[in-house]
Formats: C-alpha cells, sequence, structure tokens
C-alpha cells in the first residue's frame, strides 16, 4: 500500500536513500515509492511471484504468494536495492484486505503463565495496533482475526493473519474514510536494522493468511494440516517427565535415578533433565554460557543416570538456554563484549541474565561447539531449548552497537538449523519462559513446544483452548502437575489434571517421589490410555464446542471419515443454573447412528444427577444430524472436574 496511490493510511513500505561523498553523507529522496509491474508473473501449481519495480526509486519488488496444505496462504515481500547509496528501510509490509461486514477484531493478550488470552475490539476508522518488542514471539502471540460481528468457533466469516517470525513484529487493522479495512503484518524493524546496499535485498517473513466461513474453528483446522505436513512434525509424541518441579537445581543421582525407577515403572518414555547441570549454576544467578558438566556436582559426567535412563528403556532429554550469558560466567568474565548491549555498561538484568550476541561469530561458533561437544559424548535424545529473557537495548558490539534483533532472529534459526544438522536423531523442544516462542516459524524447526510455564490444571485449559487456534496439539507439552499447584497453590485431583493434559503432548511435571501407590496405579492407567489414543488425538480435527454455559468448557478430536470422536466436558466452575448444558459435536456423519460411552479412568460423577454408567445417552443411540443439530445433555457437575466421551459409529 502505497502512499503515491493517494493512500493516506499507514504506507506498506517506508524508508529513504542515503547517498555518501567521501565524508559527506545525505539523505536523498526515493521516500515515496511507486511500484510498476513490470513483467509476467511466474506461476506454477502452487505459487506466484509478482515483480514489480521503481526506476527513479531505485527499487525492485517481489511479491509471493504460496498455497499451502490446509488451505491456507502465504505471502512475503521481497525488496532489492539496484541504484548507488544505501536505501535505509523503515517498514515493509504485507497488507491483507479485509471485506467490509468483517467488522470485530479477536487478538491475544498474555503474560509470563497466562498466555494467549482472547480479547475482541470492534473496528472503527481509524488503526489498531500491535506491536511486539520483546526481541522473541511473546506471551501473546502475534495473530489477529478479523470477522463478521459475534463470530465464534463455528460460525461467521473470519480471516486470520499472522506473520512466521521469532522477532519483533507488528500487527495493525486500519481504514479511514476513503480506504478499505485492512490487515498489515510485517517485522518491526528497529533504527537502522535494514541498510541495503545496491545488490542487497530483503525479504519480509512469511504471513499466513487464512480464511473461513465457518468461525474459527476451520481455520484452525487449515492450520494443523498444514503443520502435519511438516518434515519435523512429531508423528508420535512420548510420555515425556520432566524433573524440573520435582528436583529444580536440586541435582542429587540417587534422587534422579529413584524418579527413573518410577517413571519407568508407570510408562514413562521420554525422561528431561532441566535446569541445573552445568557450570556454576546451582541457581539462576549464575552458569549461562558456560556449557559444560559441573564436577561439583557430576563427578563422574552424566553418563551414570543418562546410561540408566536408557537401560529402563526410557529417552533421555537435556536443558539448554543457548541465547543467554550470565554476568557469573567464566564465558562473560573472558568475553564481556558478547552480551547484547547500546551502550558501555549493559542493559538491566532479567532473571540475573544478558542475551548473548549471536550475530558475533566468535559467540555463535563457541555456544555450537560446546553445545555439540555435550550432544557427541552422551546419548542425548531430546533437547527442551530455553530463552528466559526479552532482547533489551540488543545492540552488538561486532557491529558498531547498531540494533541488532533481526539478524539475532536470523542467527537462532542459524543455530539451531546447523545442529539439526549434525544431530537428526535430536528432537528439539522450543521454551521460552514457557510459551514466549511459539510461532509459524519455529514449528519448521521443532518438534515440541512447552506452552506454558503454568501447570496449574485449571490455568492450563484457557491457555491450551486458545493455542490450538494456531499451533496442533501434538506440539503442545502439556504434564501432569503435582497435587498442589507449586504457581498457584490450588489443588486439584490427579483425574482433572490429567484429562487437562492429555489431549496434548502429554507428560508429568511432578515429584512422582511423593506420590502414593495408588497416585502411580492412577497415573500409568492414564499413560497406557493416552498411548493407546494418541495417534488419534493427534490426527483428527480437533474442536472446540460453542456452549450456552460459560461455566463449561468442551473440546474434543473428530475423526476426518467422521467415524469416531472423543469430547472432553470440563466443568471450568460453579454453573449459575441447574439446567445443564447441551454439547453438540461438529464433523460427524449426519446420516449415520453412534453411541455414546464414557472413556479414559475417570469414574463420571455429576452434582444434582447420576450420570449413566454406560455414557451420556446410556443404551440409546443417536445420529450424527441429532448431535451435530440438538447435541447430548450434560447435567451441572463439580467445578474443577471432567468427563471424558467416546462417540463410536455403529
Amino acid at each position: 500500500m502505497e502512499h503515491a496511490l493517494e493512500v493516506y493510511l499507514h504506507p506498506g513500505i517506508e524508508g529513504q536513500r542515503m547517498m555518501t561523498d567521501g565524508a559527506t553523507a545525505a539523505l536523498e529522496g526515493d521516500w515515496s515509492p511507486r511500484f510498476i509491474v513490470d513483467r509476467e508473473p511466474d506461476k506454477d501449481e502452487r505459487c506466484l511471484a509478482i515483480h514489480a519495480s521503481d526506476r527513479y526509486c531505485g527499487l525492485e519488488l517481489t511479491t509471493e504468494v504460496e498455497a499451502l496444505a490446509g488451505g491456507s496462504l502465504r505471502i512475503r515481500h521481497t525488496l532489492r536495492n539496484v541504484a548507488p547509496g544505501t536505501y535505509l528501510l523503515q517498514t515493509l509490509t504485507v497488507r491483507v484486505p479485509v471485506a467490509d461486514d468483517q467488522t470485530e477484531i479477536l487478538d491475544f493478550a498474555g503474560r509470563h503463565e497466562r498466555e494467549r488470552q482472547p480479547r475482541r475490539h470492534k473496528l472503527e476508522d481509524g488503526a489498531w495496533v500491535r506491536e511486539f518488542r520483546w526481541g522473541r514471539t511473546g506471551f501473546e502471540g502475534p495473530v489477529v482475526m478479523v470477522g463478521t460481528p459475534g463470530f465464534d468457533f463455528h460460525h461467521g466469516r473470519v480471516v486470520c493473519v499472522q506473520p512466521a517470525w521469532s522477532g519483533n513484529t507488528s500487527l495493525r487493522v486500519d481504514r479511514d474514510s476513503a480506504t478499505a479495512a485492512g490487515v498489515s503484518v510485517g517485522e518491526l524493524l528497529l533504527p537502522g536494522e535494514v541498510a541495503l546496499g545496491q545488490g542487497d535485498e530483503y525479504s519480509t517473513p512469511w504471513v499466513f493468511v487464512t480464511a473461513s466461513e465457518a468461525g474459527l474453528d476451520p481455520i484452525m483446522h487449515g492450520l494443523h494440516d498444514w503443520e502435519r505436513t511438516l518434515s519435523e512434525h512429531p508423528r508420535t509424541q512420548p510420555v515425556t517427565l520432566n524433573v524440573w518441579e520435582a528436583v529444580m537445581f536440586d541435582h542429587d543421582l540417587a534422587k534422579l535415578k529413584d524418579i527413573a525407577d518410577r517413571a519407568a515403572r508407570i510408562g514413562v518414555e521420554r525422561y528431561v533433565l532441566d535446569d541445573g547441570w552445568f557450570h556454576l549454576r546451582r541457581d539462576d544467578t549464575a552458569g549461562l554460557g558456560d556449557w559444560w558438566v559441573d564436577p561439583d556436582v557430576w563427578p563422574d559426567g552424566l553418563s551414570p543416570l543418562v546410561d540408566y535412563v536408557h537401560d529402563k528403556g526410557m529417552q533421555f532429554g537435556l536443558w539448554f538456554e543457548p541465547e543467554m550469558i550470565n554476568p557469573d560466567s567464566d564465558t562473560y568474565r573472558q568475553h564481556p563484549d558478547w552480551a547484547m548491549r547500546a551502550r558501555d555498561e549493559d542493559p538491566r538484568l532479567q532473571r540475573n541474565q544478558l542475551v548473548l550476541d549471536l550475530t558475533n561469530p566468535e559467540a555463535f561458533e563457541h555456544v555450537y561447539g560446546q553445545m555439540s561437544a555435550i550432544l557427541e559424548k552422551y546419548r542425548i535424545d531430546y533437547v527442551k531449548w530455553d530463552h528466559n529473557r526479552d532482547l533489551l537495548e540488543a545492540g552488538s558490539d561486532a557491529h558498531s552497537r547498531r540494533p541488532a534483533v533481526h539478524e539475532q532472529t536470523q542467527a537462532y534459526y542459524r543455530l539451531l538449523d546447523r545442529l539439526r544438522q549434525r544431530f537428526p536423531k535430536v528432537a528439539w523442544e522450543s521454551c521460552a519462559s514457557g510459551g514466549g516462542r511459539m510461532d509459524l516459524a519455529a514449528i519448521e524447526r521443532v518438534k515440541r513446544f512447552w506452552n506454558s510455564d503454568m501447570t496449574d490444571a485449571l490455568s492450563r485449559q484457557l491457555i491450551q483452548r486458545w493455542t490450538v487456534q494456531t499451533i496442533a496439539p501434538e506440539y503442545i507439552g502439556a504434564h501432569i502437575s503435582q497435587p498442589t499447584s507449586q504457581q498457584t497453590r490450588r489443588t486439584f485431583s490427579l483425574d482433572f489434571r490429567a484429562a487437562t493434559a492429555v489431549f496434548c503432548s502429554f507428560g508429568i511435571e511432578w515429584d512422582i517421589r511423593q506420590a502414593s501407590e495408588a497416585d502411580l496405579e492412577r497415573l500409568s492407567q492414564w499413560i497406557d490410555w493416552y498411548k493407546a489414543n494418541r495417534d488419534f488425538l493427534h490426527s483428527g480435527d480437533f474442536t472446540r464446542l460453542d456452549l450456552a454455559d460459560p461455566a463449561v468448557l468442551a473440546h474434543g478430536v473428530v475423526a476426518r471419515d467422521g467415524s469416531r470422536a472423543i469430547v472432553a466436558h470440563i466443568q471450568y466452575e460453579e454453573s449459575a443454573s441447574n439446567r445443564g448444558v447441551f454439547l453438540r459435536v461438529p464433523g460427524l456423519d449426519p446420516q449415520s447412528h453412534y453411541k455414546l460411552t464414557w472413556t479414559s479412568p475417570i469414574e463420571p460423577e455429576a452434582t444434582l444427577e447420576s450420570l449413566d454408567p454406560i455414557g451420556p445417552l446410556g443404551q440409546e443411540a443417536a445420529s450424527g444430524e441429532y448431535l451435530g443439530r440438538i447435541g447430548f445433555r450434560m447435567p451441572r457437575c463439580r467445578p474443577q472436574t471432567a468427563r471424558l466421551v467416546e462417540i463410536t459409529r455403529l
């Protein structure tokens, strides 16, 4: 969207040329491009490339549009400077038009331990703007949906737009009295981050566009379909136990072996040693950047635990935070210039740490070499890659302290890609203080995301409900926490904690040495149920049900051929009435008949009414049309409880 075309909204490109003459630099014109298509588009079955240029400004623009599995489009611009001098690029965005009756905006707010919380706005003349300046994706998840008023999971015409980028981003929805509304999305560039010399070019992140005539769920299905075509897609997600909440920094081999014994006995398939294994790392004040095993804690290295876990038939995972550095580390003392900074002094600390400048080739090779040494020496099957602070004053000493978030993001991709190529059997998880880096660029490189540091099951219900809008459930790490939440101090039953986690990438975040024998037996039952059903849960269409009672949540998975479904009824809090709620299940075959049975280890119970021991309809069957239009009734149940229903075609 160019200003030269008599558009007075925020332009889709901003920049200007700088000419140099000896010691004199002068800013010239070229700040108002007017691109004209200059040849026939390049196209094939799935891709279209449109070429345009402005000879006066000395700029060329290529716009690529690609059709993806699942029905989404992704779009990006590439700008090339073909004239003498340097073109200082400030903004380049992809703009997507929306219909005149799509006047409601849905986006996410969020924070640490409360990611991706939905909120709605009315689209009016002017601009609605979200900027994500954290240097990483952020807890909100940069995504915007614009639709007809009142759209929900299954109703309304909606378009969803989001960038595939793990750094700074900007989202804008705007219109004025003369110009129709549209969504503009691109990388948020800091001053001077992109300076194009003659012959240089810059590509925007891919911008994903997904549309639906029937609410939010079809958008979700389209994105999940694409994600399931990716080379890194996890075909089967192992049951994962992480020891962080069990031991934190207290690494004791006997304790860790005891946990491994119990984990293997109940069917855990992957055991992860979290933070605390490397040099100086007794708490979170020291050690980041020193990626070698601390002999004071591990005098014989990690082999005694790694081998023990493998001998128990489980995979072994290990935690790293490669992009960070503590001032209290040997690496920082030797190379203080490797910390990102904009001035002589360091930025303010967050979690006692600074950002390691991966745009510096020496720092990059240091991290790559040390991680490679660990992965070469030990049989590591899985890496939890964490990122626990924002990129504050992220300048680079290697580049005259100019802003370097753009280059740091690219360096993160290079480091991860290089390690993936060298260690192709390692599965990688993305964690960033929980769900701070979950996006459509990272998902092409990892098999799992740690969705949130909040393991309280009640809070997780809402976080997961909206995370699946853009991320398929099999990517979303969800663990059974300890009975009383470490974060909120609320206490929940084991069944409620398990039912909350089991639709996603299922695991345990609990010191199971403290679990009773009855609890361990129950965990074993849930693990068996997950293993028996995970292929179905992670291949069908995830669905969220629109319900009349705000105290109840319901979600599930429906087979692509309509033959089967598993639906969870969650009594989130106390209902205001005794009427109960009807669950209408989409995606079933209208002409077929189905039986409904309880599934999972849960013994269903309600508050005012007894539940039939067979299922919600007892011995009766119902047609797919009936279940989709009328649904089956669930009475009011006790708060913070769950029931799982299997729907099977007769």
